[in-house]
């Protein structure tokens, strides 16, 4: 019977141990919402590249924890403006930082 309680602790403890390290922190993402960003990143680069206007090769999205940073060079602001709708438009981002530039001529 001890031998049994000893084991079962020591299982609890395995337990504890897994699920502290899958959850998530402020600078660090769990499992489940870094596939959820991986996702939402994927489902955004679709978006672009679907939208005629944009050259997606030219826009890097990035996602943490359902916030999404777009960088790259494009054309024109209104391009800038159009990725930024198109980001905020898919489901599960809540916030869009937007460090795209308009590329010199």
């Amino acid at each position: 019977m001890k031998q049994l309680k000893y084991l079962f602790n020591i299982v609890l403890a395995l337990m504890l141990a897994t699920a502290l390290g899958c959850a998530s922190t402020p600078k660090q993402e769990s499992t489940g919402e870094y596939i959820d960003d991986s996702v939402i990143t994927t489902m955004i680069k679709a978006a672009i590249f679907n939208e005629p206007s944009l050259k997606s090769a030219e826009i890097n999205v990035e996602t943490f924890k359902g916030e999404v940073q777009l960088s790259g060079f494009v054309g024109t602001q209104g391009d800038i403006n159009k990725a930024a709708d198109v980001a905020r438009g898919i489901k599960g981002v809540t916030s869009v930082k937007n460090d795209m530039r308009v590329k010199g001529r």
